[in-house]
Formats: structure tokens, sequence, C-alpha cells
């Protein structure tokens, strides 16, 4: 997820990371990761044996989409000149949590803000930027979903499945969800993208299963 704040300042920047942001990228990867742990397993499993699979699982699949999802934001932004960086929601990171304990998750676990002098094309280009990298990882989870070793294929199903869902998720062109700056650029890069992510959604969801336990 990206978000744009508009001033007078453009060009020059160099892409670097706050402590800050580092934290913030930190928490929100670890938050989610263990989110998405209790919500595939349930509370009882905490503990169990497998557990720790499902955390390491979460952590190379969710917790690697996100954070590229986002840097993409970041990197794209800071090659048009943009200050951007990364914050956390914590309350939304609580939410996540919190919901997973009882049978349901939602993640919006934070955004990259940007700001400076920028078209609608690059504006759009840097909110299209997170949905295309997960659709390229779930390229690359893709062959692991056919492994022989169960755990592989358990984390490229998922890895598959997370990914497209991000994707489609993410190009909803509703309130501070990338679509809506997409489709304000471009309604063909819009329906190219969320087309292609919501049938490899379907995709990943008949064929591949998405449940890793």
């Amino acid at each position: 997820m990206a978000d744009a704040r508009r001033s007078g300042r453009r060009g020059g920047q160099s892409l670097s990371f706050s402590n800050r942001e580092l934290r913030d990228l930190a928490v929100a990867w670890t938050v989610l990761s263990a989110a998405f742990a209790v919500f595939l397993t349930g509370p009882s499993a905490i503990g169990a044996a497998g557990f720790v699979d499902v955390v390491v699982l979460c952590v190379v699949t969710v917790g690697v989409g996100f954070m590229l999802h986002e840097l993409a934001h970041k990197v794209v932004a800071v090659r048009f000149g943009q200050i951007a960086e990364f914050r956390a929601d914590y309350s939304m990171l609580f939410l996540a949590l919190m919901g997973a304990f009882v049978g349901f998750i939602f993640a919006a676990p934070g955004a990259v803000y940007h700001r400076g002098r920028i078209t609608p094309r690059e504006n759009g280009l840097i909110a299209v930027a997170g949905p295309v990298t997960n659709l390229l990882l779930a390229a690359v989870f893709l062959p692991l979903a056919f492994a022989p070793v169960e755990f592989l294929a358990s984390v490229g199903a998922f890895g598959v499945f997370i990914n497209v869902f991000l994707a489609a998720f993410n190009m909803i062109p509703f309130g501070p969800l990338d679509g809506k700056t997409v489709i304000a650029w471009s309604k063909l890069a819009f329906a190219a993208v969320f087309g292609v992510s919501a049938v490899a959604a379907y995709f990943a969801f008949t064929r591949l299963g998405w449940l890793p336990v």
C-alpha cells in the first residue's frame, strides 16, 4: 500500500532507511507472520508440535510478500525523486493479531508514505509496483508447490496463494488501496494487473489449495 503526500521537493533522493522505518518493517513482518500462523492453526496449536513449522512458513511467505510489496513502492517512489518511508499501523497490527485468535484476519499492517512533486503516471507506477511484485513472487514460489518434499510444497502453494491474494486485494479500487491510484492513472493498466491477479488467485485456490496445515 502506498500513500502520496505532495510537496515542492523533487530529485536527488537516494534509497535509505531510517531507524524508525527499519523498526516498523521488522515489527510489521513479525506480527503479521505470527497472526497468520495463529489464524491457520488456531490458538490451541501454539506450542504444539508443528507450530514452529507454520510460523517459519508464514515468515517466508506472508512476511516476504508483505516486505517486498512495500519495498517496491519505496524503490519506485525514490526513483521518481520522492521522499518515501514505510510506517507501520500499530492499531491495525494489533487488530490482525487479536482477530487471528478468534478466527478472522484483516491484514493492513501499514503503508509507504511518499511526498514530492509527482505526475499522475508516476503516482500510478508507484502504486502498481507493489501488486506487480507480488505477482512476480508468486511465479517464484510456483515451482516449489510441486516439490516432492511436503514442507517445500506447502511453502510453494501458500507462497503462490498469499502473493496473488495480496496483489488482487491491493488492486481493489477503494480507499487507500493501490487500485484506486492505479485506475485513476490508467484503466488499462488496472484491468491488466487486477485481471491477472484475480485469475491467478482463482487458480491458486482451486488447484493448489491454500491451507498449509
